[in-house]
């Protein structure tokens, strides 16, 4: 698949619905058989409804970017990057997060999730922030190594609520 098929565009209220789409879809992806399949569901009505994603894209220091494949515009990840919301003692007004990196499994290798981690890097750095966090599950391997691979290292670590299930997340520092 060209790389030069995927481009990244910003999104806008009336891109909720696909952040919607992508967003459950690439969370079933990769947690399906390590969450509980209900929890799983639950917690993509609650955390990507078209409501929330809207809420995202009208809220200010937030910005969230689509992938889209040609010929098409066919939406297949995104980022959200947002003022940052963890659970740690240092967090100060130089941080940012990364609060969503998701992109459907088939386009990954692709060097579409450098792009989208590039993109959340610059938008980092032009809002004049020092560091880049976010949280993971901990038991995402594929995702922990694309971001050492990318500089980031572990800086806490968190529980989060997936519908009824809690899990264990890391969460990772990338100094700018």
């Amino acid at each position: 698949m060209p790389f030069d098929e995927i481009s990244l565009r910003r999104a806008t209220v009336d891109d909720a619905p696909a952040l919607s789409i992508v967003g459950a879809g690439t969370t079933l992806e990769t947690f399906a058989g390590l969450v509980d399949g209900q929890s799983l569901l639950q917690h993509c009505e609650k955390n990507h409804s078209v409501a929330a994603y809207n809420n995202y894209l009208t809220t200010p220091d937030t910005q969230a970017w689509l992938a889209v494949m040609q010929p098409g515009n066919a939406p297949i990840g995104y980022i959200l990057v947002t003022p940052p919301d963890l659970p740690l003692d240092d967090i100060t007004p130089d941080d940012i997060e990364l609060k969503r990196i998701y992109l459907f499994a088939r386009f990954q290798g692709t060097g579409t999730g450098r792009l989208l981690m590039n993109k959340a890097v610059e938008i980092a750095r032009e809002s004049r922030k020092k560091r880049l966090l976010l949280g993971v599950n901990a038991e995402n391997e594929q995702a922990l190594s694309f971001y050492y691979r990318n500089g980031f290292t572990k800086a806490g670590v968190r529980k989060f609520q997936v519908g009824d299930t809690l899990c264990d997340d890391f969460i990772l520092a990338h100094p700018l």
